[in-house]
């Protein structure tokens, strides 16, 4: 077919053939010859990024709405958190005026991120850097990490986690967490999940979890 084309394009000059219509024949070979290299170089590609999104649904009350995403290393060590709920982390002011971090005095708050990232001797700058407000209104929301620690450089090539933590309500914690490799191609990444107590009420403040590399 390809032969064909190119004789129709350059053979036979003295056939009755107009000019444009063999320059639209060069650039449907100009098309057809790129493409497979396209394809190629975009299935070859590794990814740039990664993607966490959930659907969050507000509750009522206190003791709920509280939640961290971070990234971990093959040790186990937090390289990079990409959000921590504000109340875990600022709690609430005295008469003095005075703050305490939530975490303390509500030990339910996300304490595998409290644990793993060492949120005690995190300053109050270092604090401030990942905490963010808790969402008004419920909705889809995405965290995206770009594969630099705290300080914004670029980690080593090779195995993280991805994890999710939510208080939906006091001792029901949902955990979410899926490995992968900054060396791995654009693809979901496989998560998996528990729960430390069942809670009717609140189990849908965090829903359709998922996870992806870009």
């Amino acid at each position: 077919m390809l032969q064909k084309a190119i004789i129709f394009a350059f053979g036979n000059l003295n056939a009755h053939v107009d000019m444009k219509t063999r320059l639209f024949t060069l650039m449907m070979l100009a098309v057809v010859i790129t493409l497979p290299a396209t394809a190629q170089k975009k299935s070859s590609s590794k990814a740039t990024s990664v993607e966490l999104s959930f659907n969050y649904q507000k509750q009522a009350g206190g003791g709920s709405n509280q939640w961290a995403v971070w990234i971990e290393n093959a040790k186990g060590e937090v390289v990079r958190t990409l959000y921590v709920s504000s109340f875990t982390t600022k709690g609430r002011g005295n008469a003095n005026g005075q703050r305490r971090r939530g975490y303390t005095f509500r030990p339910t708050c996300v304490p595998t991120w409290v644990k793993n990232a060492g949120a005690e001797a995190m300053t109050d700058e270092q604090i401030d850097a990942v905490t963010g407000a808790t969402p008004r209104e419920s909705g889809l929301l995405t965290y995206t990490w770009d594969f630099k620690d705290a300080t914004g450089k670029t980690v080593p090539a090779g195995e993280y986690r991805i994890c999710l933590e939510a208080t939906l309500f006091f001792e029901s914690i949902l955990y979410y967490s899926g490995t992968f490799s900054t060396k791995d191609k654009p693809g979901a990444i496989q998560l998996s999940s528990t729960l430390t107590k069942e809670d009717e009420q609140h189990k849908n403040m965090v829903t359709e979890v998922a996870a992806a590399l870009k």
